[in-house]
């Protein structure tokens, strides 16, 4: 922030569910303590977000960095049992999350367990998850399937316009994200909407800047949810919107 701004510090404990952590590579249920940072800078490049965790890589001068500094920082992180979740907006800035286990991790305990239970579950209705990321459709559909509803995935928007072609009656409700190739999420909710006005969708997108978009299509989109998110996060907004008159 080279012409000044606000950096931010802040810590709280977090538990967290199979559906949040399946959405980290490497993360486990449990309990953890989250260190935030976060500034009011120039925000960080897709390009350079993809590279700023590998050793040795740095946008200084040579001489001024040695490229280090995170990528020591995630390997203290990793060896802890622990990850780094980041957020940046170019323009906006940059908030790096960092969980470390609170306790041994993946044992949730009967108190999670009777949270889940008391988690709103579904009556056998048929949902299209849209997610380019197979690892997110597979704890998606897992989730979804434990709690009552049955799924259908598609990789991208082209994907799922063809499924609800073939299986439009029979679907209750479209999870889809935002960023995805061959047919991103707002293209494929306005495909949607013009096979079936009718159509209940749940927007998601991991990046903070798809929130102006899902506001730029108004009631196309009945609920948005940020990536990643808990399973009560994902089962709440799906039982409002499928409890929403068509």
């Amino acid at each position: 922030m080279v012409t000044g701004g606000r950096l931010i510090l802040s810590a709280e404990n977090m538990h967290l569910d199979e559906t949040y952590a399946g959405m980290h590579p490497g993360a486990l249920p449990g309990s953890y303590v989250v260190l935030r940072v976060a500034d009011s800078g120039i925000g960080i490049p897709p390009g350079i977000r993809e590279q700023m965790f590998e050793p040795f890589f740095t946008t200084k001068e040579p001489g001024k960095g040695t490229g280090l500094g995170l990528s020591t920082t995630l390997a203290i992180v990793k060896s802890h049992g622990g990850f780094i979740q980041l957020e940046s907006t170019v323009g906006l800035g940059t908030k790096l999350s960092l969980f470390l286990p609170a306790s041994p991790v993946g044992k949730a305990g009967p108190e999670a367990e009777l949270e889940a239970e008391n988690l709103p579950r579904g009556n056998g209705e048929l949902i299209l998850v849209v997610d380019d990321e197979e690892s997110i459709c597979r704890i998606l559909q897992s989730t979804l399937e434990k709690f009552g509803y049955h799924v259908l995935l598609a990789a991208n928007g082209a994907e799922a316009v063809a499924l609800y072609a073939q299986n439009g009656a029979r679907i209750a409700a479209v999870i889809t994200d935002m960023a995805m190739p061959v047919m991103d999420g707002p293209a494929t909710i306005v495909a949607l909407k013009a096979m079936d006005p009718t159509v209940r969708i749940i927007g998601s997108s991991g990046l903070s800047s798809n929130v102006g978009v899902e506001r730029g299509l108004g009631t196309a989109v009945l609920r948005f949810v940020s990536k990643p998110y808990t399973a009560e996060t994902l089962l709440g907004a799906l039982h409002q919107v499928l409890a929403e008159p068509a």
